[in-house]
């Protein structure tokens, strides 16, 4: 168990150590970030030295860093992240996140290590074999049910792992290689190309066009407000945010939000505990519609929904401001539905035009139009009117950027403080200063002063106290404040300020001494078995030693990953729970009268078309998921042969060749 499992983790994301601080400073019990290199995020990258402040600024908190290495490494990437390993243990990252099995066979420290989203967790087996590999905490995949959480909980006794918030992958994670086919960028090498964003036309198996230029693969944005309790009786404990790309503010506002949701849960939840320390406060109300955001979904978490695509736009639909009232030459009028409603130079509005299409409409200037309503503006767009198009009186526009609420967030936003009980006690030739917190660590500090009576009693105890209670910038506040004195005695305020910042010290060092890592799980001997025998490309193998790991957990047949190249023709490029078919009301158990159809129906196909991309989407009614076939572009294929070319040989060891073992 990597936490103890009356806590709960939240667990958020770090696109830069700065944005992690802040975090932290937000009430995060952990952050993820990605190190220099084989993070999964090509453009999320840290150094080593940044790494070191934030775990620095975090363990004050008893606060955890996790790093990502979790792309899928060549033969000649597995020294360097080895290398990296350590670097980033003698940092104080408290653990790794890794997919890729084959750095379970190399010199690695003794590091926590814990199973990236991208391993495709699934099942109870599949989760039970990680944990038994020596992985400790396992984010498991969002697709699944509480039932199905609950069922690999009771399998299990390893920490688990779920996204509550954010971006949704369509794909199961580890499972989609359309980015690799049609770009030579591989999802799993931290560098999609995000193909699920597209417009498609959607083609039946007879030629007919049943969508038109629609994102039938973006999805919503998953929220899982409403579900933390039933997740946390379902066994999750880590409560993972989505967002390494994600700037400050989204950060704040998000950390936020599920901070005053779990502390609320905590409340009701007296045998729970956060798993690390402090209070946060906060000068702003979290509001995740603030933040881009698809609209929200809690996706299947409680059973399969209609409505979980973003199907008309990926963009940020923004939250409904109010309707066009005129469109003039250079301005735009509006009533505001909200009264009271405020609007600043610089917001974003949208509209979506006559084909549904959103539309954009960036605020140059606003001002109230005119004395009749105070919720009437007139609004002067940065891009000419003859380019807003269908933008006409009646117009429904929403606001998808406040200003005020971006410059608010720039700002500091919150408070962290760890509360501590302050004993005043007299010295034979002074006074000593005892604090001890709320995780049971003491610090203090003496003074050789005079012992003077104070002239007036009351007022000196209650000098005493405020200066004692004056904890300032540091991450303390007082409890309670005890003076164990024969007398008020006159201190001077010199002697006291000296007296608690001393002490303060000696607390944070005595909390820094008692951090403790949490250590690296021991695979269970003799190796156990891998719940299959056959691995396709489907299970990412990269390296000699990935395959070695498979090959060890008695595996007998084992494919390279699709990167290597060896499928040239049709497979599945992606396989996904979200089923285009039954968001577009065709699905043959929505059907009049087949309500009941069981497992072994098999869809007819449909065919997505992006310009000359041509995908086919194919329907296994049996587990209810949507695999979309293609093939590798000979272009990337090329391209793939001439880098091979200009690789010195004994670092091109990237193609495994499947193997069957006696």
């Amino acid at each position: 168990m990597s936490i103890p499992d009356h806590q709960l983790e939240l667990l958020s994301p770090a696109r830069t150590a700065d944005i992690g601080i802040e975090a932290i400073n937000h009430g995060a019990d952990a952050i993820y970030i990605g190190g220099p290199s084989f993070g999964a995020r090509a453009t999320a990258d840290n150094s080593v030295a940044d790494i070191a402040r934030l775990v620095q600024h975090a363990h004050r908190y008893n606060s955890r860093i996790f790093v990502t290495l979790n792309t899928i490494l060549r033969d000649d990437e597995l020294e360097p992240a080895r290398k990296l390993a350590w670097q980033l243990y003698d940092a104080g990252v408290d653990a790794m996140i890794i997919q890729d099995m084959g750095l379970l066979e190399i010199d690695l420290p003794p590091i926590q290590l814990h199973a990236s989203t991208q391993t495709d967790i699934r099942t109870p087996e599949k989760a039970r074999f990680l944990q038994d590999a020596g992985l400790s905490q396992i984010v498991l995949a969002r697709e699944l049910t509480l039932q199905q959480i609950q069922a690999i909980r009771a399998q299990t006794h390893c920490t688990l792992e779920f996204f509550i918030h954010g971006a949704l992958c369509v794909a199961y994670s580890g499972q989609c290689y359309i980015s690799h086919a049609h770009t030579g960028r591989s999802a799993n090498r931290g560098d999609c190309s995000q193909a699920c964003r597209l417009p498609y036309q959607v083609q039946d198996s007879q030629g007919r066009f049943v969508a038109h230029d629609k994102h039938v693969l973006s999805m919503k944005d998953n929220n899982q407000s409403e579900n933390l309790a039933a997740l946390v009786d379902a066994g999750i404990r880590s409560f993972k945010i989505e967002g390494r790309y994600k700037d400050l503010a989204y950060v704040k506002n998000i950390t936020a939000h599920y901070r005053k949701l779990f502390d609320e849960l905590l409340e009701q939840r007296p045998e729970l505990a956060r798993a690390s320390s402090g209070k946060t406060t906060f000068s702003f109300t979290p509001d995740p519609d603030q933040n881009f955001n698809r609209e929200f979904t809690d996706y299947f978490v409680q059973g399969r929904k209609e409505d979980i695509g973003a199907f008309d736009t990926p963009k940020n639909p923004g939250r409904h401001l109010g309707y066009v009232t005129k469109v003039g030459p250079d301005f735009v009028e509006l009533t505001v539905s909200e009264p009271g409603t405020v609007l600043h130079n610089g917001d974003g509005l949208c509209y979506y035009d006559l084909q549904k299409e959103l539309v954009g409409l960036a605020i140059n200037r606003a001002e109230p139009a005119g004395a009749m309503s105070v919720d009437s503006w007139r609004v002067y767009p940065k891009d000419p009117i003859s380019s807003l198009k269908d933008l006409r009186k009646g117009t429904e526009l929403n606001r998808n950027r406040d200003m005020n609420w971006v410059r608010m967030l720039e700002k500091k936003s919150s408070e962290r403080r760890i509360g501590v009980w302050a004993s005043l006690q007299e010295t034979p030739n002074g006074f000593a200063l005892q604090l001890t917190d709320e995780d049971g660590h003491t610090g203090g500090a003496s003074v050789v002063a005079a012992k003077e009576a104070a002239r007036n009693p009351a007022q000196a105890e209650t000098t005493l106290r405020e200066q004692l209670g004056r904890f300032g910038t540091t991450i303390f506040e007082p409890i309670d404040i005890t003076l164990a004195l024969a007398k008020p005695w006159f201190i001077p305020a010199s002697t006291l300020n000296q007296l608690r910042r001393d002490a303060v010290a000696a607390l944070e060092a005595s909390r820094a001494a008692a951090y403790v890592r949490p250590p690296r799980a021991q695979p269970v001997e003799p190796p156990v078995a891998y719940p299959e025998d056959t691995l396709s490309y489907l299970a990412n193998v990269y390296n000699e030693k990935a395959r070695d790991f498979y090959a060890k957990h008695g595996v007998k047949v084992i494919a390279a990953a699709y990167e290597s190249h060896e499928e040239e023709g049709e497979v599945s490029l992606m396989i996904t729970k979200h089923c285009v078919r039954f968001s577009l009301s065709l699905c043959p158990k929505q059907a009049k009268g087949v309500t009941g159809v069981q497992g072994t129906v098999r869809a007819e196909p449909l065919t997505l078309i992006n310009g000359k991309e041509k995908l086919t989407l194919r329907f296994d009614c049996k587990p209810c998921e949507m695999h979309v076939v293609g093939k590798i572009k000979k272009s990337v294929l090329n391209q793939a042969a001439r880098e091979a070319q200009e690789m010195p040989l004994k670092f091109y060891r990237t193609r495994p060749e499947p193997i069957t073992l006696d």
